[in-house]
């Protein structure tokens, strides 16, 4: 559970809407379940704010499902990166909710979905090529409880396509800007907006390309203030970037913290916690 849903529970044990034994149970629950062949952290979403997300590049279909409800076990969503067909066909054989987001190469499990928080996530990608790297990032921050909004094909090669939507652009709380090719995307949007913008190189390009290093390098040469690099395709990992810059703009983690403190430190409390119970 997130630490907000950690904060409603404890809220209706103090209404009396749910006993102690039930409320113990589910803060007493182990961190760690072993399948062998995975070690699943049950406890991410308390720390992190979000399940532990699966990357299934290399994972058998049986094996990415028997992960997947072993999280959704104690989760209301999950996020599954770089699948393959019969692994999402597999997944959704066994999970009715289960959408399969081919662009983005993700399946998404979405019990109840979190609710958006306020601001705006801005995903921009250079090239239709760039198209798979963009979805992974804007899937991901969708599912984490994000408004996105998709801003694609205008790269350098074409400006006008990128100043026509400069009113969007600057009005997103963080940036995710990917690029193949030369990479010069991140570095004219980081000048043209006030906002944090992680750049993502795509192995999109032609031989001096090098499979996205001439990207990465020109992203992380970049000129424009205020522009951070995530590796090579990683779309995933802007997108969760995103999401938690995005959280701190609308004062989450924090807030959270304090209220779940809040919580346990009232007076009249019916249960006394051990220190590092809910994962701070």
């Amino acid at each position: 559970m997130t630490a907000t849903e950690a904060i409603q529970l404890l809220e209706k044990f103090r209404a009396g809407k749910i006993s102690r034994d039930k409320l113990l149970r589910a803060f007493q629950s182990a961190p760690i379940a072993d399948l062998g062949f995975a070690q699943v952290d049950t406890h991410r979403a308390l720390r992190k704010g979000f399940p532990e997300v699966i990357f299934g590049a290399g994972k058998t279909p049986e094996q990415i499902v028997r992960i997947a409800a072993k999280i959704l076990e104690c989760e209301q969503r999950i996020l599954v990166t770089r699948i393959h067909g019969e692994q999402a066909r597999a997944l959704r054989r066994k999970f009715n909710r289960a959408v399969h987001h081919e662009a983005a190469r993700c399946v998404t499990i979405e019990k109840s979905p979190l609710p958006r928080r306020p601001g705006v996530i801005a995903v921009l990608c250079a090239g239709t090529s760039d198209l798979p790297v963009a979805e992974e990032a804007a899937v991901t921050a969708d599912i984490m409880g994000n408004r996105v909004e998709r801003i694609y094909d205008v790269g350098v090669a074409g400006l006008h396509r990128l100043l026509r939507r400069l009113e969007l652009i600057q009005s997103a709380n963080v940036l995710v800007v990917v690029a193949g090719m030369e990479g010069a995307l991140p570095s004219v949007v980081a000048g043209l907006v006030s906002r944090p913008v992680i750049a993502v190189p795509t192995s999109v390009g032609y031989g001096a390309s090098f499979g996205g290093l001439a990207a990465l390098l020109g992203m992380l040469n970049s000129c424009g203030s205020g522009v951070t690099v995530v590796n090579i395709d990683n779309g995933f990992g802007a997108g969760y970037a995103a999401s938690q810059i995005n959280a701190l703009a609308a004062g989450e983690a924090q807030s959270s913290k304090a209220k779940v403190q809040r919580k346990l430190q009232a007076p009249g409390a019916k249960t006394q916690w051990a220190p590092g119970a809910l994962g701070t």
